[in-house]
């Protein structure tokens, strides 16, 4: 049978399954049983044992409870689910076993601290609702998603073939899933999902009861005013969510106060693939350095690389919304003066979104309403300096910046300008604003005077210089009296404790002044509490216009962001419109042209295509001439125009793209058992499938998995499929120069290369890329470069010079004019190709014949030897 304390801590852990309970137990936070275990090893803290009665004894690990905030995080990063468990009534007044219950539910996607939050990043919840245990590709999903610490709540409806895209631009760090469809939807996001997935029952994704949910949160009687009436499906996630917010916070949510509809049609597809690729946040190697996030982010504020960071994932898809962007971010950039003036006030201003909803949830420390003050008043000098602008998007910013100048009145007239970090350190309210307050402030204050006059009244009074007042917390105030004075003390003193070398005494004045002034703190402390609160709901009120105002202030953040970059990088605004061309004139990569060493300038290229004339450009050359980078910048720039960027090239014309596919480099899934070549043409069926005429595509090496003759054939096919069927604009990179027979053959198919120039036995790559095709993969030059041994390389230019003489189908007049005539040769034996890399096997032959003397050697030997070579060989 367990003890008493771990028959209450069963009963609690019983209702948080899959979760790590953290049980306050005095100052520490223990765990038990496998929970102490998980969290031994997550933490590096020392696992333990408890006795538990008859039960035995069980394992415990624990920590200070001020040592919270640096162990939670810690749990959660490493995806656990925490419940915080507290006492709720001190142990000494208890009777029995002390009463404790879960607080709060910590969870990777609904945290608050600041050392769980990336301060550019934001930390989504996400909830998915399908309406059928077997959902087909084109049926209507819900998705929902909050940041608790943001109040970002949203949801959204679409087909569920697009649930992964969706899922890699959001990257949540939790999901909401019904355990009825945990399977179908965890073997579905596979590859764009590493977060944590939360199985929730059943019905708590039905729409009638995520309806009244939703609608009592929100104090309506409909969802109309949200947009939500008629989404069935999205508003049943959008439950989802709301209920697990209660249950893991208590309530806590109030500053959630609207529901957004995200319009998943109006932003371009980026899915996992081609984010991976193009290195959009995060690099090949899961490092923010050398991504386009790392280049284009300027932004002064958190809330502002927020957005910019979502704006990077969503690019537009309509043209009236990216020419307001550009024009807020030209009209940032011309005036120079504006655009400083802009970024010297955004500097100062914080995390507002975050900062509301600590005030919201009661986390705000007195320093947090100051920081509050100080914002609102930036927000107004923010909206007075752009107050003659032109461009509608800033337009719309300074008219809809509103400081609320009552909030900053109520924080200026109540707290302390330089408040103590903590509202328990005290001397929090100012002086003046609540009277009570102040006469027990007073009371307090003269009460310690009224000490220091008594130690010297009874200093006259008793003859003894000696006589101290003193405090602790035992006896609180005292008379100290050392042993030499003991014939002097006077008969009203009272003896409280007896020391070495003195004795304590008390007087009925002195402890009636001690009630007096005790009281006073601790009343202060109480009523300052009170009044903080008080404050803080006040506040609070205007959460909504305050979260608008971060709003506000993040967009502008993200125009001020682009034009700093335009100006630095020296950008230029392109044009972006409805057709189907994509011509850029001295295009450059943005990354890479930043990370070249001083002094090196990146070779621009230009790039023409439509859906009418050169939909697609197969571009062959050499490895490291730059034909992936080539593709790379291509499709970056296109990104960037339709973020409202201005883009790295001297002129851009960019007919709206509706999603980019790459399929560059070559990996194994290894986890799911997939080949290199199986993730390739997993992700080459899914171009293929779902691209359209608006469509980018960007393929790089496609078929080069599996044998030369099965890859050319592929790449061909493929080649042959999208101009035929698909009709997306697309580059293709290759090695596989029969591909640039297919201009040949088909009207808007075009040869590119990049140019090399030949000296002797080296190369010189120029990154240039021209009309025409490359007939060489200079591969042996690639591997000199690379440091490969001169005797591997020198053996590999004799093999490949016979392959060329007999497989590359070339005559020598033909190769000269880099034309092709298809006419082979000859054809080599296997046996006269089949040699070593490392050791030729007539090595030994070779010897002999230059062992033999041919001017002494008669007729009849030379025979005799001639047969016995031979037949060495034929056994061979």
């Amino acid at each position: 049978m367990s003890t008493p304390l771990m028959t209450q801590y069963g009963q609690i852990k019983a209702q948080y399954p899959d979760t790590i309970l953290l049980f306050r137990m005095g100052d520490f936070y223990e765990t038990f049983q496998e929970d102490a275990l998980v969290t031994s090893k997550v933490l590096g803290i020392t696992l333990t044992k408890r006795g538990n009665g008859a039960a035995g004894n069980v394992p415990l690990a624990g920590f200070p409870h001020h040592a919270l905030d640096t162990y939670l995080p810690k749990l959660l990063k490493a995806g656990h689910r925490v419940a915080v468990c507290e006492q709720l009534e001190d142990p000494k007044l208890a009777k029995g076993i002390v009463k404790r219950d879960v607080i709060e539910v910590v969870t990777p996607g609904v945290a608050y601290s600041d050392r769980v939050l990336e301060n550019k990043q934001n930390n989504f919840l996400a909830a998915i609702a399908l309406p059928s245990p077997n959902p087909a590709g084109t049926e209507s999903i819900g998705l929902s998603f909050v940041d608790v610490s943001t109040a970002e709540f949203s949801f959204a409806e679409f087909s569920y073939a697009q649930l992964a895209e969706q899922i890699a631009s959001l990257s949540p760090a939790e999901i909401l899933i019904q355990k009825r469809d945990a399977n179908i939807i965890q073997d579905r996001l596979s590859a764009s999902f590493s977060g944590l997935f939360t199985k929730m029952e059943d019905w708590l994704f039905n729409h009638d009861y995520a309806y009244e949910l939703l609608t009592a949160h929100f104090k309506t009687r409909s969802l109309k005013g949200f947009g939500a009436e008629e989404s069935r499906i999205g508003i049943a996630a959008a439950g989802a969510v709301l209920t697990y917010l209660q249950e893991t916070q208590k309530n806590n949510i109030e500053h959630i106060r609207k529901l957004t509809s995200h319009d998943v049609s109006g932003h371009m597809v980026l899915d996992h693939s081609t984010k991976r690729n193009l290195e959009i946040t995060s690099s090949l190697s899961n490092l923010e350095e050398g991504t386009l996030f790392s280049v284009l982010d300027k932004t002064e504020t958190p809330m502002g690389g927020r957005l910019l960071k979502r704006w990077i994932h969503q690019p537009l898809t309509n043209v009236g919304p990216i020419v307001e962007r550009l024009d807020a971010v030209e009209e940032l950039l011309k005036e120079g003066k504006l655009q400083l003036a802009v970024k010297n006030k955004l500097a100062a201003i914080g995390d507002l979104e975050r900062l509301n909803t600590k005030i919201c949830t009661g986390r705000a420390t007195p320093r947090d309403l100051i920081a509050l003050k100080e914002i609102l008043r930036c927000c107004a000098e923010t909206a007075e300096i752009i107050r003659d602008v032109q461009a509608p998007g800033l337009m719309e910013i300074r008219s809809g910046l509103q400081p609320l100048p009552e909030a900053i009145t109520l924080i200026e007239s109540s707290i302390e300008s330089d408040p103590p970090p903590a509202l328990a350190d005290g001397n929090t309210i100012k002086r003046g604003y609540n009277t009570e307050l102040d006469e027990l402030r007073t009371i307090a204050h003269s009460g310690k005077e009224w000490i220091a006059s008594l130690q010297q009244e009874e200093k006259a009074r008793t003859g003894i210089n000696s006589l101290k007042v003193g405090f602790n917390n035992v006896f609180g105030y005292y008379l100290e009296i050392t042993n030499t004075h003991k014939d002097k003390v006077p008969s009203d003193y009272i003896r409280k404790q007896t020391m070495t070398n003195a004795e304590r005494y008390i007087t009925p004045a002195l402890k009636e002044y001690e009630e007096k002034i005790l009281g006073a703190e601790e009343k202060i402390l109480t009523l300052e509490s009170r009044l903080f609160n008080e404050i803080r709901i006040a506040v609070m009120a205007h959460a909504e216009t305050i979260q608008n105002n971060a709003r506000l202030i993040a967009t502008l953040d993200c125009f001020l962001s682009l034009s700093v970059d335009a100006g630095e990088y020296g950008y230029t605004r392109p044009e972006v419109n409805e057709s189907t061309r994509l011509e850029i004139r001295q295009g450059r990569h943005p990354v890479i042209e930043r990370l070249l060493p001083p002094g090196e300038k990146y070779t621009a290229n230009d790039v023409a295509m439509s859906t009418d004339d050169q939909q697609i450009l197969i571009i062959t050359g050499p490895n490291m001439s730059g034909k992936s980078s080539y593709l790379r910048q291509v499709g970056l720039i296109a990104l960037l125009a339709q973020i409202g960027s201005f883009v790295p090239a001297k002129s851009a014309t960019i007919g709206l793209v509706d999603r980019i596919y790459t399929r560059v480099g070559a990996s194994d899934n290894i986890a799911s058992g997939e080949s290199t070549f199986l993730v390739e043409m997993h992700e080459a069926a899914n171009i293929v499938n779902t691209a359209t005429p608006r469509s980018l595509i960007l393929l790089d090496e496609v078929g080069r998995g599996t044998s030369t003759f099965d890859g050319i054939s592929i790449a061909w096919a493929l080649t042959e499929y999208v101009h035929e069927r698909v009709g997306a604009r697309t580059l293709f990179a290759t090695h596989y120069h029969e591909l640039n027979e297919l201009a040949d053959l088909f009207s808007r198919i075009r040869n590119y290369k990049v140019d090399v120039r030949e000296y002797g036995d080296k190369v010189v790559f120029l990154h240039k890329v021209t009309p025409g095709f490359a007939d060489h993969s200079y591969g042996i030059q690639v591997a000199q470069m690379a440091g490969m041994p001169e005797e591997v390389t020198n053996k590999a230019k004799v093999i490949l010079q016979s392959l060329e003489q007999f497989d590359l189908g070339l005559e020598e007049n033909d190769r000269s004019n880099g034309k092709r005539s298809g006419r082979a040769k000859g054809r080599m034996k296997t046996s006269e190709i089949q040699m070593g890399l490392f050791e030729l096997k007539d090595d030994s032959l070779r010897d002999e014949l230059r062992a033999i003397d041919i001017n002494s050697i008669t007729p009849m030997e030379a025979m005799q030897k001639l047969a016995e070579l031979k037949n060495r060989v034929d056994q061979q």
